[in-house]
């Protein structure tokens, strides 16, 4: 690593349903450091889309501070993580004649731009081009094509596409408080970077972001993006049945569920008891702790076939030699990881950071997944630019360049 590089501060903002997260990073000689965590509630985003850009901003701003103040640094620039039901995703394919009989840089960038050459919306923006394989003549499964000597080259790429609208509007929530967004990345392949390794991905796995309002799927198969998605089913759903279920307040569900949720029956004792508090003032009162149990168990069934379906749909059932990695803070629920090994019939881990020094011991939790996988794709992607200014705009690799084009393509 240059010591251009090294000391380089990288920075993250995961706004979620229910909070905002900042995670400060220091690229040093071995590798990516956390050295700022800061956090902040707000109620102004439902699936993805921001409803309340003020309430937003307010918490970026005091997550922002609390991690500037444990880090002892100011951030002026982030990597936002993007997600919500304005999310799309497709498979394309391209192919062009190779100029010297030996794949070069220049190909590899002309077959992307071919495999991209469809129509998308005016109102909708390109976020990532995933190249999945390469073909060369009649040779499949090819990675890196680059030196290979052949006459035709071919890509398979996903693209993955976002709301204009929404993205802007996640924009200037950052922008308000004097951030500039660095980057764009998808929060589930966000997550993905953070907890699948590179085994997993490639015996092919999918992960699941249980968030507040939402559940964001990515599959990845033979090493390669085949297929995002998001479930509009999250810890507030959780949360509004144990209200609705036990008669109780909001606040007073979401503390049951954090103290005393679980999913199985199996693994609590059936003897006993929590206190419940009543609404409009009634005394509270004793239940059984099974009954709580009966409330959530419902709705992680639910969720679970929710996401079953999702993977039976697209036909990548068989195709999961790794199974399932659940992440996020709806992951820590009791009994969820058992539950979803019973309901899906194939492997079912937690999914918590990895691969980063410092503050490790308080990122690693599903919860700052999201936010720990961008501070890597961030650091990644800087490791990748040739100059450290060259990180100026969206990704900082060569597909960035592939992607601004696309950008000014679809916008004529």
């Amino acid at each position: 690593m240059s010591r251009r590089t090294s000391g380089q501060i990288v920075a993250a903002i995961d706004i979620g349903t229910t909070k905002s997260a900042c995670l400060i990073g220091q690229i040093t000689d071995s590798g990516l450091k956390v050295i700022g965590v800061g956090q902040a509630p707000h109620k102004g985003v439902r699936q993805g889309l921001i409803v309340n850009i003020e309430g937003v901003s307010q918490a970026i701003t005091k997550a922002k501070d609390e991690a500037e103040l444990m880090a002892g640094e100011e951030i002026h620039s982030v990597w936002l993580g993007v997600s919500g039901s304005h999310i799309r995703s497709f498979s394309s394919d391209g192919m062009v004649a190779i100029k010297n009989k030996e794949v070069a840089e220049n190909d590899v960038e002309r077959v992307i731009e071919a495999a991209c050459a469809v129509a998308i919306p005016s109102d909708r923006q390109v976020m990532h081009v995933v190249p999945n394989e390469y073909k060369i003549d009649d040779q499949k499964g090819i990675r890196d094509p680059i030196g290979m000597s052949g006459v035709r080259l071919e890509a398979s790429v996903h693209i993955i596409t976002a709301s204009q609208s929404a993205v802007q509007n996640m924009m200037k929530c950052c922008e308000s408080v004097g951030l500039k967004v660095e980057g764009l990345v998808l929060q589930q392949l966000a997550s993905a970077v953070a907890v699948a390794n590179e085994d997993e991905k490639n015996m092919g796995v999918v992960v699941a972001d249980i968030g507040g309002g939402t559940c964001d799927l990515i599959t990845y198969i033979q090493g390669s993006v085949a297929h995002t998605a998001m479930i509009p089913v999250g810890g507030q759903n959780f949360t509004q049945d144990i209200s609705i279920g036990l008669k109780t307040t909001q606040a007073a569900a979401e503390e049951l569920k954090k103290h005393f949720g679980c999913v199985f029956n199996e693994m609590i004792d059936p003897n006993e008891t929590i206190e419940v508090e009543s609404v409009s003032g009634r005394k509270s009162r004793t239940l059984k702790r099974s009954d709580l149990t009966e409330v959530l168990s419902a709705r992680a069934e639910e969720t679970l076939n929710l996401i079953r379906r999702q993977i039976d749909d697209q036909g990548h059932t068989e195709q999961i030699g790794s199974g399932l990695v659940l992440t996020g803070g709806g992951s820590h629920l009791d009994g969820l990881i058992s539950m979803a090994e019973f309901e899906l019939d194939f492997p079912v881990r937690r999914g918590l950071p990895e691969n980063v020094s410092g503050l490790a011991e308080i990122v690693k939790s599903a919860q700052y997944a999201t936010g720990v996988g961008l501070l890597i794709y961030g650091y990644e992607q800087r490791m990748k630019s040739r100059t450290p200014e060259s990180v100026a705009t969206n990704e900082g690799s060569f597909f960035s360049g592939i992607r601004r084009r696309l950008n000014e393509l679809f916008g004529e």
